[in-house]
């Protein structure tokens, strides 16, 4: 009874000690969808419930989910979490949903903000610095998590107060003053994120598949994430980290401890206390036993003991009274007892053999549970230790795994350094400008890209298909034409994707057929009334009625007037083109048509000249 006490205060103790030892780790998830001003996102909701669970199964102190928040609400849970960081290591906020920049401020906006002026901004929405206060008290790690890039329509409607503010696209970048302290966007600055096909960004689904690995550093988590969304995106997205850490690696999950042997378990104990009961084997014992540990495998086991010591008392008794009948029959025999009382002492022998017969079997029925229980004892034993085996080796492949890319990542900073050290000792020519690298796409997959974003600058028409055929070599070398650039047409390369993803809108100008107007970026046919139709000059005109038959007279005038007509000079005739310039779109003016510019510079107004009506 000694021991138990003694093992049990030690298994309190090392809990408190172990709990008190812990960092303590908080996190506010955000989630904005429902906005009553523009239409809703579908997947910020979504995304904040997933970021949730995944801290949570983490084993964070604190997890706290607010979804669809005003802007009171988001001031006020931004000011409460930042009383739980006081005493905290590691402190995370996670925001889903829009943003805005302005003058290089960035803000997070709220469900209920409407944005119609520029100045409303500093009023309803809530300032980025805000959440990195929130995080400030934290001692080891600072971490604010953006999902925040998507496409802003309020930046569309909003009306400018004064010409000269900047309001950005995407968000603008940011270095924060703190140390420990790292912001991560969904895209890179001045950019925006795509909310995917699924019910998660591909955002949101990189983070959680790779910021819970135990003992992974951020940085190189991180990077990962960036890997897994560009590659998700077809490189149309980069995620982006600001701010730095120290020299230690800094994990969000810390590795599990590695152990050298098998851990002591609190199932220990009990099972050195039973099979020492199991030595002695008493009443006594047993029922000391289940008064320490009335629960458990080890309780039931105990309880089968306290049974078979049962039958074995009610046998001995069976016995004993069998044998005082018997002793009872000879007497009554030697004394010449009547025959009644032989009958009923004979009768009672019966009764008592009949009794230590059942109670043997009975005996043996116990003892037989008794010795089943006790091979599942040793049966569960052997299985937790096997488990606990293979859980170790387990670990360890893990440690080793996560030590062979460490020494990986250091043997390449080394060489890089290496590599750097002898490119400075080498004199210096010229100074030639890095090569970025460019990702890993096949011929088929590049040319895809540069139809697509050829089609959305009005120089392709075709599909994007990844064919680099005649028709897409006509469509780079429009777009040559009027961007003023030199690509090689018959080559899809990765400089002409670059270039042609830099223009924000129409490049090559829409020309349509007749009887067909712009409208916008598309050629549409032109309805008119009941009564009139589409003339040479792409206008709607009435349809003359038909003149009566005419007179002799009437048809010699005719024929006079066609022949003058005939013998005179051809007019120009429409083309049925359409000319678009800054003033809006008209049909091309009779005996005029439409050449290239010739000098493909960009316009006063940022726009390339494109193409210009020549008369006579």
């Amino acid at each position: 009874m000694g021991a138990f006490r003694w093992v049990s205060l030690f298994f309190v103790i090392w809990l408190t000690c172990g709990s008190a030892h812990a960092e303590r780790r908080v996190a506010l998830i955000i989630g904005n969808s429902a906005y009553k001003s523009v239409p809703r996102l579908a997947n910020p909701v979504n995304d904040a419930a997933l970021i949730g669970d995944m801290f949570k199964k983490a084993a964070f102190d604190h997890v706290e989910i607010r979804l669809d928040v005003s802007a009171a609400e988001m001031r006020k849970s931004l000011r409460e979490f930042a009383n739980r960081t006081r005493d905290a290591e590691v402190a995370v906020v996670y925001y889903a949903g829009h943003g805005i920049e302005l003058d290089g401020n960035n803000y997070l906006i709220p469900t209920d903000a409407t944005l119609e002026t520029d100045g409303d901004v500093l009023d309803e929405t809530v300032a980025l610095d805000r959440a990195l206060f929130a995080v400030e008290p934290a001692k080891r790690l600072r971490l604010v998590i953006l999902d925040a890039c998507r496409d802003n329509p309020f930046a569309k409607t909003m009306r400018r107060t004064v010409a000269a503010r900047a309001i950005g696209r995407g968000l603008a970048k940011i270095e924060p003053t703190s140390p420990n302290t790292m912001i991560a966007f969904a895209a890179k600055a001045g950019s925006t994120a795509s909310d995917g096909d699924s019910k998660n960004s591909p955002f949101a689904a990189a983070l959680v598949e790779r910021l819970p690995t135990p003992g992974l550093d951020l940085r190189k988590a991180f990077g990962f994430v960036r890997d897994d969304v560009l590659k998700n995106t077809g490189y149309k997205q980069e995620p982006y980290v600001y701010g730095s850490l120290g020299g230690d690696d800094v994990a969000l999950v810390p590795a599990k401890p590695i152990t050298a042997g098998p851990q002591p378990s609190p199932q220990d104990a009990v099972r050195r206390d039973y099979e020492l009961a199991l030595q002695l084997g008493s009443r006594e014992i047993w029922t000391a036993f289940l008064a320490q540990y009335p629960d458990g495998f080890y309780a039931s086991l105990a309880k089968g003991q306290l049974n078979r010591i049962a039958a074995e008392e009610a046998r001995a008794n069976a016995a004993d009274k069998a044998r005082q009948a018997e002793d009872e029959k000879t007497r009554l025999v030697m004394e010449r007892a009547q025959k009644a009382e032989q009958d009923r002492a004979a009768a009672a022998a019966k009764a008592a053999e009949d009794a230590r017969l059942k109670a043997e079997k009975a005996k043996e029925v116990e003892e037989a549970k008794a010795a089943a229980a006790e091979q599942r004892r040793k049966e569960a034993e052997t299985a937790v230790a096997k488990a606990l085996a293979d859980k170790l080796a387990a670990e360890q492949a893990l440690a080793d795994r996560i030590a062979n890319d460490k020494a990986v990542a250091e043997l390449a900073a080394k060489q890089a350094a290496e590599r750097k050290a002898q490119v400075d000792s080498e004199p210096k020519i010229a100074a030639l400008a890095p090569t970025a690298s460019q990702p890993s796409l096949s011929p088929q997959e590049t040319a895809k890209l540069l139809q697509s974003e050829l089609r959305r600058v009005g120089c392709f028409a075709s599909a994007a298909d990844g064919d680099w055929n005649a028709s897409s070599q006509r469509a780079l070398t429009l777009f040559n034409r009027y961007a003023g650039t030199k690509f090689d047409a018959k080559l899809a390369s990765f400089d002409a994707l670059d270039s042609i993803k830099a223009k924000p809108s129409r490049v090559c100008p829409l020309v349509c057929d007749r009887g067909f107007k712009a409208d916008g970026d598309a050629c549409v046919k032109i309805a008119c009334r009941s009564g009139y139709r589409v003339n040479d000059d792409n206008e709607c005109e009435k349809i003359p009625e038909k003149k009566p038959v005419a007179t002799r007279d009437e048809s010699k005038t005719r024929d006079e007037q066609r022949k003058q007509v005939e013998s005179a000079p051809p007019k120009p005739q429409a083309t049925g083109q359409m000319f678009c310039n800054g003033a809006g779109c008209r049909p091309v003016r009779p005996g005029c048509k439409l050449v290239p510019s010739g000098s493909g510079l960009p316009s006063g107004d940022g726009k390339p000249k494109g193409v210009m009506e020549v008369c006579g």
